[in-house]
């Protein structure tokens, strides 16, 4: 009988996905009818990103970066993937016909993933236009779009919203997560039916489907989160709101527990002791319960500098670590505008 339920599942789930496939269809040839659609994909460009081999993130995100960003307004200020420009000394911008351009940094929001550019010599481009986010649901049909015209287009369909916890203190509400896969994910703009920007690639990732398995898809970061901070990020570089408490931790969670899996040398919790395989319990006396619980916990004891203890098992201890939070602005190098 188990068997013959999970069938009906699977079939049920490939009828869904070929009336998906029907609908994105429909909504391409849709767009594409309109010439309006060509000079949109005019504001999305190539970035190419040279890091120095000192920098704080060159080991985990490598000196050479390569995606995409979207000229969001006249002065030429192009949105982006932070990782693809944090601690870059050197920025290349391919726009349309491939024409050039060098670009300066203009701000990074770690706690959303945004970054921004300013290019030397602004193209002769209608800028793309931000649209809503909060109003994107499951099961909408929208566009991913890289550098690269109609080719770089495929259409999506919004698989979930739910809360995304990343491994190195990254925490996102209500994410927009769109499949099938976009492969040069980094940077691209996913577009809504009305030709609007509403969110930012990010990552690839997988979304478990019940009585299916997982599905491949990517996750954009929603542009409703970069209104509040634009204008900081343009006069300073990043928002002013106070910067979170920084531990320098990657985890890990199975079944509602945390392990430590990396301590970032130098940073705040190798200082303090913590090592990697120790399970975390508690913040300040608090139990946890998941990635973003323990996010939530930390980041509520107030602003970078603040003291967070930990308490860890360790082997068959548990023994509480006490660590001095920092601000992990200060540990990268952001060029002409450091942070």
């Amino acid at each position: 009988m188990e068997v013959i339920e999970v069938e009906e599942r699977r079939v049920s789930m490939k009828r869904r996905v070929l009336i998906a496939l029907v609908v994105l269809l429909a909504f391409t040839e849709a767009l594409w009818a309109d010439q309006k659609a060509e000079e949109m994909l005019k504001a999305i460009v190539k970035i190419k990103a040279t890091v120095p081999k000192e920098a704080f993130t060159a080991g985990s995100l490598g000196t050479e970066r390569e995606g995409h960003g979207v000229l969001i307004d006249s002065r030429g200020y192009i949105l982006t993937i932070g990782y693809l420009i944090a601690e870059a000394d050197s920025i290349e911008v391919v726009g349309p016909e491939g024409k050039n351009s060098g670009a300066t940094f203009a701000g990074y929001d770690y706690a959303t993933g945004f970054g921004l550019l300013k290019i030397d010599k602004p193209f002769d481009v209608l800028p793309m236009k931000l649209g809503e986010s909060s109003k994107v649901k499951a099961g909408d049909t929208l566009l991913v779009a890289g550098h690269g015209g109609a080719d770089a287009v495929i259409a999506a369909q919004v698989v979930s919203r739910k809360e995304f916890a990343g491994y190195w203190e990254y925490l996102v509400e209500e994410p927009i997560f769109t499949a099938p896969a976009y492969l040069n994910f980094g940077g691209a703009a996913l577009i809504d039916p009305s030709g609007f920007l509403v969110g930012i690639g990010s990552l690839f990732t997988q979304i478990a489907i019940p009585g299916v398995g997982t599905l491949p898809c990517n996750m954009f970061v929603p542009i409703d989160l970069l209104k509040p901070i634009l204008d900081d990020l343009i006069a300073k570089g990043r928002s002013r709101r106070p910067p979170r408490p920084w531990l320098g931790v990657n985890s890990e969670e199975a079944h509602g527990r945390i392990f430590i899996t990396k301590v970032t040398p130098g940073g705040p919790a190798e200082k303090s002791g913590l090592v990697p395989g120790d399970l975390v319990l508690t913040v300040n006396g608090k139990a946890v319960n998941g990635q973003a619980d323990l996010y939530r916990k930390i980041w509520g004891l107030g602003s970078a500098g603040v003291e967070v203890t930990l308490g860890v098992l360790r082997g068959t201890l548990i023994q509480d670590i006490r660590i001095k939070s920092a601000d992990r602005y200060q540990f990268l190098l952001m060029g002409p505008k450091k942070i």
